[in-house]
């Protein structure tokens, strides 16, 4: 439905300025004709027929405004009583009617109903059929207007449409002489695959009818015969036509041939008009083979591209741009045709009416959307993304309505071949989101530039478009599309790595990669210094922070970052809000990727007037290099930076520049085009501050060291924050006191890396705390209109440093655990799962720990919460269960036994079932059920399991254990149950050996140190067989040989995997193994030991070889602990030996001697390669 574009950019203009009427006079005159036209009876007399030309002129002639008052219905119902007024034999009636159809539902925006379409339809089917060849246009038209939005119900007339031989496929052949036909026809099919949301998609056999016609349409030359205007315009109804498949049709491009030869239209559409580029492109693109993905070798594809005459951006002339008067409907022709690109840019005068995109924005950095720039621009400025549907969904039917007065013939034909590649790029987006990245990344070279050869000119790509297109808009849309291409392409990219320079044979595909990872920095910011308008800037800057967000710079050659980091200083500072929101986004995923890198540090290190106080016309600068310092020092500021932590001599000009942009009022000099800040509000806009709070944030996590200096500070920023009326600056300040709190854990952590002095002195993070209690936390964590606010709030009291807490004052210690236990009744699940996962770490406070009343609520208010019928709460509820039940064990360690003594048997009861019951839930809550219930029996006390009631619940435990083991569950799940299981093992008040389900835990843990698919359960399962400490705790002799035999076995295919991934865990296994297998040796009784003794003569070379193995080289620590030192390796074979010579032997049985010689000559074959005899002296003479 062409003209349905200018009856939306007419709704959408500027109003007029003669004041409306009442909307029933404005519909008063479509009523009165339509009332006269109703009363007309078909009559074919001359009179007739001037009577019903005369009232279709009025009809079309009347002024229909924006709210009209005309009804859709009744719409419909005329358009209808025309049709039967008008017979098929009257040609010129005919075509007046159709100009009537396709005017009135294009102005009064009107989709007509379900049964009247049935009838308009069959109509102007019969119409094309029956009526002479020079109605078609006015014919297609009409028709284009019917089936717009309404191709679902048109489902009967689709074989007359675009059956074989159907009437849209005809007069759209290439063979079709009118070309304006043939793109009202195309134009039909385009609106014919545009579906509305909740109704049916065209189907599929149409759909690839469709698509094949399309893409014919799009691959043919241009011929003689069609003007450069009508071909424009034809190509881009087809394009609209595939885009419209690819989003609401959900036409899936599984065939290879299909998706390339739809790619190489794309690209050659994509170049289409531009100046001085001419490119022939092949029929198909094909893909290069990824070995990131599938593993196939890399392969170059043959392009058949020439770019010799691609011309560079400094021979670009700049023409001066006149001032224009708006045409409705025709902003985007006008801006298009605006001129040649200047390259210098000119502070602050980007181009006007330019669509701003912001639909590609950095996923990880969270940037808000933000309205375009107001400095002089009118309300009808204030135009939609370049994607968005509404800025070319409806392409008008009468484009050619089009005003030359400004512009000339060659400025028209301009403005349409950019339309040309914008629909093309709008069409690559959409194809870019209906495949998978892997096969677009097979694509990558088509589209993304590659570093030249010395001498050869560049590939085409997206980065031309950026770099030379003449129209801001195409450029801002290269821009997506290639911040599509890069948002989640952090595997593909993973490969890239610099080598030397020197000269090879061949070009490795990783080093191709980070060839053109640099091309792309390099060619991102030239168009960063070239752009003079502030969308396309905007564009520029978030591609640049996908870029960053996903390129591997630990794998890359130094300096990327820093010529980055260089060149977007100065636009922190630009008058466009827009422009400084994504500077800080850039800088945030410069900030956060691969944190810490020693560039970054460094950069972070710079002085603070660096790279702000060389002025440069290419780079907008707005404010003297002394800015930064108007933040105003706090009155802890010299005693956190100054007196407890040295080594920075310099501050950190980017934090000081977030806290200013925070705290400090706006500076008149980059207000000007302040979108989205309050009317009135003194600071910067609420996006500048939240990103700023963001930035600071990343910094928190990845440069704590570089962070800490400023904690008082930060401090009184997040106090600020929290107190605001605004819950998004609120909740952004509670994110910034979580990462400060989680960073002061981290280096307070045992196997913390940095040197004491180095850390925050717990003084200062006491006092740190002790002013966030004192200030706005609180109020924000009792704030229930806001219970995000809450869940965050919750969240940062939980990452308080636990040596902090107990130096806290006991009012506030008393006041967190009170808010915590308080908000574990809330309403709201986001709240109940936060506060859940708080009490899990506060139990694990030393200060805490050991306080029975504080436990036993805390155990209460975690049940409570195991019972919600939120997944995500359920989860973060048996994680705190599974911490609670570490506290008891860690309590059952030390030497005061009051604490078992007092804690409830009755709560420890319910705690039993509680876990059982979450061992029958999802992976999430199960594996820290079984966690809690392994704790949970090691715990129980002599006087618990003597009592009647707790026999059921314990079998019932360890049921709910052994079935764990087995069952196909996630890795984490069925590991985490054999560590409960050898947690059960320790609890000697257990009758382990001698109760019923011995055996079968026995069983399970055999059964998966054999056959698990993954190594790091059998690890644990192994290290769960090694626990019992007595001979009797392994039952039966049958019950040993079979554990015995078990071990051997997982021994023996210790290297049978077809995981890569789990070869990195053989040798933990087998060390595991040998350990258990030693283990077993040393509480072994006389009867066992015919059956160690058959096990060896069988297998005792390959388990000498994997024992010596074990005694001379360590592993790597593991998830069981630290592994044996070589002393303590050799004592468990000593230790084995020992007890074997000390066993009674039976009469007659020589199993005794032969095991002890297995291991005399382990150790003799030890100490021979180790070059000491002193260890064996003792053993040899026994």
């Amino acid at each position: 439905m062409a003209a349905v574009q200018v009856a939306g950019s007419l709704l959408g203009g500027p109003p007029r300025e003669t004041p409306r009427e009442p909307p029933l006079e404005q519909g008063s005159g479509f009523r009165r004709l339509s009332a006269r036209l109703c009363a007309l009876r078909p009559d074919d007399s001359s009179s007739g027929r001037t009577e019903i030309h005369l009232l279709f002129d009025q009809l079309i002639s009347e002024n229909y405004s924006e709210g009209s008052g005309v009804a859709p219905e009744d719409v419909s119902a005329l358009l209808v009583q025309a049709c039967r007024l008008v017979p098929l034999n009257q040609n010129h009636l005919v075509s007046k009617l159709c100009q009537l159809i396709h005017h009135l539902l294009n102005t009064l925006q009107v989709i007509v109903d379900e049964q009247n379409l049935d009838f308009l339809l069959a109509y102007t089917i019969s119409a094309i059929q029956q009526c002479s060849s020079w109605t078609h246009m006015q014919i297609l038209q009409a028709l284009a207007a019917l089936v717009y939005c309404n191709g679902s119900k048109c489902q009967k007339y689709l074989p007359d449409l675009l059956g074989k031989g159907g009437i849209l496929m005809k007069l759209s052949d290439l063979a079709q002489s009118d070309p304006e036909v043939r793109r009202a026809a195309v134009h039909c099919m385009a609106n014919l695959c545009l579906s509305v949301p909740g109704q049916p998609y065209l189907e599929e056999p149409y759909q690839n009818i469709c698509f094949q016609a399309f893409l014919t349409t799009l691959q043919a030359p241009k011929s003689s015969a069609i003007d450069d205007i009508t071909f424009c315009m034809l190509l881009q109804n087809s394009l609209k036509g595939i885009q419209s498949l690819l989003n609401g049709g959900k036409m899936k491009l599984t065939q290879t041939d299909e998706l390339g030869a739809l790619l190489a239209v794309l690209k050659k559409s994509m170049f289409h008009g531009l100046p001085g580029l001419n490119i022939e492109m092949p029929t198909v693109l094909y893909p290069t083979p990824l070995p990131q993905y599938d593993g196939l070798p890399p392969i170059k594809p043959q392009q058949s591209e020439s770019s010799s005459s691609r011309p560079t951006v400094n021979k670009k002339k700049k023409s001066k741009v006149k001032p224009k008067k708006i045409q409705q409907g025709e902003e985007e022709e006008e801006e298009e045709s605006s001129g040649e690109r200047e390259v210098a840019p000119v502070s602050g005068s980007g181009r006007r009416n330019l669509h701003k995109g912001d639909a590609q924005c950095a996923p990880s950095q969270g940037v808000q959307s933000l309205p375009l720039a107001a400095s002089g621009a009118a309300g009808k400025d204030r135009v939609s993304s370049p994607f968005s549907p509404s800025s070319w969904k409806r392409v008008s039917s009468s484009e050619s309505d089009y005003s030359d007065a400004e512009g000339g013939m060659q400025s028209k034909v301009r403005s349409y071949q950019a339309k040309v590649r914008q629909g093309a790029l709008a069409c690559f987006l959409s194809t870019i989101k209906s495949i998978e990245k892997k096969v677009l990344y097979g694509y990558w070279s088509a589209f993304v530039p590659d570093t030249p050869e010395l001498g050869s000119p560049q590939s085409v790509s997206l980065m031309t478009l950026t770099l030379k297109d003449p129209s801001p808009k195409t450029r801002a849309c290269a821009l997506q599309v290639l911040s599509a291409i890069l948002e989640g392409s952090k595997q593909f990219l993973s490969i890239a790595e610099d080598t030397s320079d020197h000269r090879r044979a061949f070009t490795p595909f990783s080093v191709m990669v980070a060839s053109s990872i640099k091309e792309l920095h390099r060619c991102l910011l030239l168009a960063l210094v070239a752009e003079s308008s502030s969308q396309t800037l905007t564009q520029i800057i978030k591609c640049l922070a996908n870029l960053v967000s996903n390129s591997p710079y630990n794998r890359l050659k130094l300096s990327l970052l820093t010529k980055v980091w260089n060149q977007i200083k100065p636009y922190i500072r630009h008058k466009d809000v827009n422009v400084r929101v994504s500077s800080l986004t850039l800088l945030g995923a410069i900030v956060s990727t691969h944190a810490p890198l020693p560039e970054v540090q460094l950069l972070l290190q710079q002085p603070c007037s660096s790279g702000l106080s060389n002025s440069s016309s290419s780079t907008p600068l707005f404010s003297p290099p002394d800015w930064w310092k108007k933040a105003p020092a706090g009155p802890f500021l010299e005693e956190a930076s100054v007196n407890t932590l040295k080594g920075s001599s310099e501050p950190c000009w980017l934090i000081r520049l977030c806290i200013s942009i925070v705290v400090l009022p706006k500076e008149d000099s980059c207000s000007g085009s302040d979108a989205g800040s309050a009317g009135g509000s003194t600071y910067e806009p609420f996006p500048m501050r939240l990103e700023a709070l963001q930035v600071l944030a990343h910094l928190a996590r990845g440069y704590f060291s570089t962070t800490q200096v400023y904690l008082m500070e930060l401090g009184e920023v997040i106090c600020k924050c929290l107190g605001e009326a605004d819950p998004a600056v609120q909740l952004h300040g509670a994110k910034l006191l979580e990462e400060l709190g989680s960073g002061l854990i981290q280096q307070y952590k045992p196997d913390s890396n940095i040197a004491p002095s180095q850390r925050v002195p717990v003084a200062l993070v006491v006092m740190f705390w002790t002013m966030m209690l004192n200030g706005p936390l609180p109020r924000a964590l009792q704030n229930s209109e806001h219970p995000t606010l809450q869940a965050s709030a919750c969240d940062a009291l939980s990452s308080i440093l636990p040596e902090a807490f107990s130096n806290l004052p006991s009012d506030r210690q008393i006041l967190c655990i009170t808010m915590l236990l308080g908000l574990n009744d809330s309403k709201n699940r986001l709240v109940k799962a936060a506060t859940s996962r708080a009490l899990g770490v506060y139990v694990l406070f030393p200060c805490l720990r050991q306080d029975v009343i504080f436990v036993a609520d805390t155990a209460n208010a975690i049940l409570m919460s195991l019972q919600d019928k939120s997944l995500n709460v359920r989860a973060k509820a048996a994680w705190s269960l599974g911490n609670l039940t570490d506290t008891l064990i860690v309590n059952m360690e030390t030497p005061d036994p009051s604490f078992q003594e007092e804690f409830s048997g009755l709560l420890l009861l319910k705690m039993l079932q509680s876990a059982i019951e979450a061992s029958k839930d999802k992976d999430k809550v199960k594996s820290n059920a079984v966690r809690a219930l392994g704790n949970l029996l090691h715990f129980l006390q002599p006087s618990h399991i003597e009592k009647p009631r707790f026999a059921e619940i314990i079998e019932e435990a360890i049921q709910a254990l052994i079935s764990t083991i087995l069952i196909e569950a996630a890795m984490k799940v069925r590991w985490n149950a054999c560590y409960a299981v050898g947690n059960v093992f320790k609890n000697p008040a257990l009758p382990l050996g001698t109760a019923p389900w011995t055996s079968q835990a026995y069983n399970a843990l055999t059964s998966v140190v054999t056959s698990c698919k993954n190594f790091k359960v059998r690890i644990r399962s192994a290290a769960a067989l090694s626990i019992p400490g007595k001979r009797e705790h392994y039952g039966s002799v049958d019950q040993y040989a079979q554990i015995w035999n078990a071990l051997v076995t997982a021994l023996q295919k210790s290297e049978d995997t077809t995981d890569f991934l789990e070869f990195k865990y053989c040798a933990s296994l087998r060390t595991q193994i040998c350990q258990a297998l030693l283990h077993l040796l040393s509480v072994a009784s006389a009867s066992d030991l015919s059956c160690i003794k058959e096990t060896l003569e069988l297998n005792g070379d390959m388990v000498q070889s994997y024992i010596l193995q074990f005694l001379k080289s360590g592993t790597e620590r593991d998830d069981t602990g630290a592994p044996p030192s070589p002393q303590e390796r050799d004592q468990m074979v000593r230790t084995a030996l020992e007890h074997i010579s000390s066993v009674q032997a039976l009469a007659g049985d020589t199993s005794k001697r032969a095991i002890m010689g297995f291991l005399e000559d382990i150790l003799t074959v030890y100490f021979d390669s180790s070059g000491s005899q002193v260890a064996l002296l003792g053993l040899t003479s026994r």
